[in-house]
């Protein structure tokens, strides 16, 4: 079997009943070329529907950082159609959109009581600066808010 890929095991993403509606959750989605600038041509049109689904409230954006290789936002789900329908959703629709595509799953962690939303928020906005894309957080084009 040398050679071959693991079988990746899928997330749940399924927000248990007893979590309240309206919970904070940080998320990294990953395009499948880790690496490359694969995000970059196309991050307008993401953070555009990525704020579409904010308007229609599919999902309740609080921010987003679009990377060369992934991205990152703070965001509350309703209970119906929920995290993992909505992403799953909206990671079709913007790969369809763009030409790219992305990991088949993604990364979710719900914000506890002891952790800080002001924490994540900076270092979702530090990232850019942290990988050399950018002097500093305002300099970034590829966000929301702006």
């Amino acid at each position: 079997m040398s050679g071959s890929r693991p079988t990746r095991r899928r997330l749940p993403h399924d927000i248990p009943s007893w979590i309240p509606d309206g919970e904070i959750y940080f998320l990294t989605i990953c395009a499948r070329e880790r690496g490359e600038s694969v995000l970059m041509e196309p991050a307008g049109r993401l953070v555009e529907s990525a704020v579409f689904y904010h308007q229609i409230q599919r999902w309740f954006l609080h921010l987003l950082v679009v990377m060369p290789d992934h991205l990152h936002l703070l965001a509350s789900f309703p209970a119906t159609p929920g995290l993992r329908t909505t992403v799953s959703a909206w990671k079709s629709f913007t790969a369809k959109q763009s030409g790219f595509r992305w990991q088949t799953d993604f990364f979710e962690h719900r914000l506890r009581a002891e952790e800080s939303f002001d924490e994540k928020a900076h270092y979702i906005r530090m990232n850019p600066v942290r990988a050399g894309l950018c002097e500093a957080w305002p300099d970034w084009p590829h966000r929301w808010p702006q």
